[in-house]
Parts: C-alpha cells; structure tokens; sequence
C-alpha cells in the first residue's frame, strides 16, 4: 500500500475513533448532566459536591461503553491494569471538570442553575480532550504489531487494506484510467475450479 493509502486508512480510522468517542462522551454528559440537576433539584448536597458525584456516576457509564464498543479490537489482557488506569485518568478529568465549576461558583459567584450547566458543560469539554488522548494513549492500548484478536472479537469497523482477503471474497486492486489503485471485491474461485476452467480451454487451444 502507498504512503497515501495508508495515511488514508489511519485518518479514517481516527474519524471512526473520535465518532464513537464522542457518541460514548454524549451519552456521559447526558448522564452528568441529568445526575447533576436531580442532586441541585431535589437534594441539599452542595453545588460542586453534586456535580462530583453525577460525573463519578457518569465514568462508570462511559467505561461499558468505551471497553464494549469504541475499544472492543484493543488490548483485552491485563484488565486490573486498564480500569486502574482508566479510573486514574478519569479522576483527573473530574478534577478538571469539577474545577472549572469551582472556580465559577466560588471564584466568580456564578452560581445561578443555567451558570452552573454553563461551566459545567465548558468543564466536560476540556476534560473530555484529556480523557480522549489519556484513554487512547495508555488504557485502550493498541494491540501489538503481528496479534489479533480472536476470532468474532475483532472490529467490523477496520477497514482491509487493499489485496486483503475478506471471508468468501477476495480484495483485488484495479488500476483505473486515471492510475488510481482501488479496491474492489470479487469472487475467488477455488483452486478445484480453477483447474477445471483451465482443463476446458486446452481443447479449445488445440
């Protein structure tokens, strides 16, 4: 594959990353927002207080979905080590989230419920770029060069490279007009029936 087409093929990876990233990262602040307010509403825990507690309760809810889906092809060995690191990480981004928080409410006095959403949501955003390079980075580790995972655990979102068998088809590259290599599925045929279309165009050559 061509320098292009590999650089193509890691951009549209990080794309499909950050897509499913951010779909986990939405249903999190869903969660986080919604845990805040009933806590603000109905409870008389103060105001960074309960905005700690809903964005506890919103890591456990971003783990399941990070672990089962955005990172389900990375590394699954070593499970203790990835949730101490993924809980380390995400206490950081809470202190960064929470801080902004604080720092509105008691530096500024910006404590009136649509102030509060407004820094605690400008907080989740910074945190979240955090957590996005820390998870990538150090939790959900790659696999290494040469593994894969077993077989029905791998992701269907990794595209082949071009030549690369798929199950019941195989990829081959087509040069078009203009000089570009593209992929195209077609049906490999067998080495039996290989053999048997060769054996009936021998008469025909004869």
């Amino acid at each position: 594959m061509s320098e292009r087409g590999a650089l193509r093929v890691r951009l549209d990876l990080l794309a499909r990353e950050v897509a499913k990233f951010g779909v986990v990262g939405a249903v999190g602040l869903v969660v986080n927002i919604a845990v805040s307010n009933l806590l603000w509403r109905y409870t008389d825990i103060p105001t960074v207080r309960a905005g700690l507690l809903a964005t506890l309760v919103a890591i456990l809810c971003n783990y399941v979905g990070f672990r089962y889906w955005t990172y389900r092809d990375r590394d699954k060995t070593g499970r203790t080590r990835e949730l101490t690191l993924f809980l380390l990480f995400s206490v950081v981004g809470a202190v960064i989230e929470t801080g902004v928080l604080y720092a509105a409410t008691y530096g500024f006095g910006w404590d009136t419920p649509v102030q509060s959403n407004v820094f605690k949501i400008v907080g989740i955003g910074i945190a979240t770029l955090f957590r996005f390079w820390s998870y990538r980075t150090w939790v959900f580790r790659a696999l290494p060069d040469g593994e894969t995972l077993p077989a029905g655990e791998a992701s269907a979102d990794v595209p082949p490279a071009d030549g690369e068998a798929l199950p019941d088809k195989g990829v081959v590259s087509v040069v078009t007009t203009e000089g570009v290599a593209q992929g195209r599925a077609v049906p490999v045929p067998a080495p039996a029936q290989a053999a048997a279309v060769r054996a009936e165009a021998d008469p025909a050559r004869r």
